[in-house]
C-alpha cells in the first residue's frame, strides 16, 4: 500500500481487514519506496495514490511492472480527471479506485483484480469508463 497519507494507509488497512483474502504486507509513503519494497517483496498487488513524494504513482505503476511483472497495479486516488485516470489504465493498471469511493468500493475493486478482471470507480463513470472482464 503506497500513500504519503499516514491517515489514509490506517483507513485503507481497517477497509481490508473486512476480508481475510487481502492483508497488508507491506507501507510505503514514496513511490521510490513502493518500487523498492515491489522488487523485495513480489506482491500480488499494490495500492499506489497518483499524488506520491518522490516518484509519482504513474511512475512507480511502470517501474514496479519492470521489477514485479507479476503484481497488479490498484490506483486509490482523489484525482478524478479523466485524462489521468485514462493514463493509469494505459500504464497497465487493472483497476482505479476513487478516494471518495473507496470505503465502499475498494474490497470489490481487488476481488475484480484478483478475478482478472478491470475495475473503476462507479464515481467516474460518467466519464465513460467501463469495467471490462
Amino acid at each position: 500500500m503506497v500513500d504519503d497519507l499516514d491517515e489514509w494507509r490506517t483507513l485503507i488497512s481497517c477497509i481490508l481487514q473486512k476480508d481475510p483474502l487481502f492483508e497488508v504486507a507491506c507501507e510505503a509513503p514514496d513511490g521510490l519506496k513502493a518500487v523498492q519494497m515491489a522488487e523485495e517483496a513480489e506482491p500480488a498487488v499494490v495500492l499506489l495514490d497518483i499524488r506520491l513524494p518522490k516518484l509519482n504513482g504513474i511512475e512507480a505503476a511502470r517501474r514496479i511492472q519492470k521489477v514485479s511483472p507479476e503484481t497488479k497495479i490498484v490506483f486509490v486516488s482523489g484525482e478524478c480527471d479523466p485524462d489521468i485516470v485514462k493514463a493509469t489504465l494505459e500504464v497497465g493498471a487493472h483497476a482505479y479506485v476513487f478516494k471518495p469511493d473507496a470505503p465502499r468500493e475498494l474490497l470489490t475493486a481487488l476481488c475484480s483484480v484478483v478475478r482478472g478482471q478491470r475495475f473503476v470507480s462507479s464515481g467516474l463513470s460518467s466519464y465513460g469508463f467501463l469495467n471490462v472482464t
